[in-house]
């Protein structure tokens, strides 16, 4: 009886090295498209933003006031009305720079400006156990892991301790939304009510 030898367990075969052996063989051979390079393009502008994120911080934090700054703009056009140019240049530029999902509920200024919802799970505190010994997704081998960039990007950031921040679930009856004018418009109900405080304080005390 003859016994059974158990194969020897390989490297793991990652998406590109498959797409490359259901290639059909021929003697032409395209300059410059392989898979590995297709993929490695498909996360340059990702990547640049995770390495440019101290940057792309204080560019934020601009753009943050100069959108608080025309709230009384947008209170008066009305902010439902002007949701849809908005979100519509809002798509497309972190779509563009960060590969955005539109969850309306970003939180790149804590995560390295690495947007935790391209992870395919989810994960909005923190990696999986499965993170691959090169950095990489466990479950799409040839991509980065999400938070491993995150990682990096929140150590060249000024507020990079943000990270430690612990997230709330996803709301999935926001996506789609405008996150740039729900944080200004909860920007400017704080400012307000932080004014309101403070001329009752004054108040108080002249009249006592």
């Amino acid at each position: 009886m003859s016994e059974t030898i158990p194969a020897k367990e390989g490297p793991a075969v990652t998406q590109a090295t498959l797409v490359k052996k259901a290639a059909p063989k021929s003697d032409y051979k395209p300059a410059d498209v392989s898979p590995q390079r297709r993929v490695q393009r498909s996360f340059a502008v990702r990547l640049w933003s995770v390495r440019h994120s101290r940057l792309l911080e204080w560019f934020y934090a601009k753009f943050a006031d100069m959108f608080l700054l025309l709230h009384p703009l947008w209170k008066g056009i009305g902010y439902g009305r002007i949701e849809g140019p908005i979100k519509f240049v809002e798509k497309r530029v972190k779509g563009f720079m960060f590969d955005c999902r539109m969850c309306g509920q970003c939180i790149l200024s804590s995560t390295g400006m690495s947007c935790p919802m391209n992870c395919p799970k989810q994960l909005r505190n923190g990696p999986c156990g499965g993170v691959r010994a090169n950095g990489n997704c466990e479950v799409e081998p040839d991509m980065p892991c999400v938070w491993v960039k995150a990682w990096e990007g929140s150590q060249n950031m000024v507020h990079g301790d943000r990270i430690l921040t612990v997230q709330k679930p996803v709301d999935q009856s926001l996506r789609e939304t405008s996150a740039w004018l729900r944080v200004t418009a909860q920007a400017a109900t704080a400012r307000e009510a932080a004014a309101a405080a403070k001329n009752e304080t004054a108040n108080t005390g002249a009249s006592a």
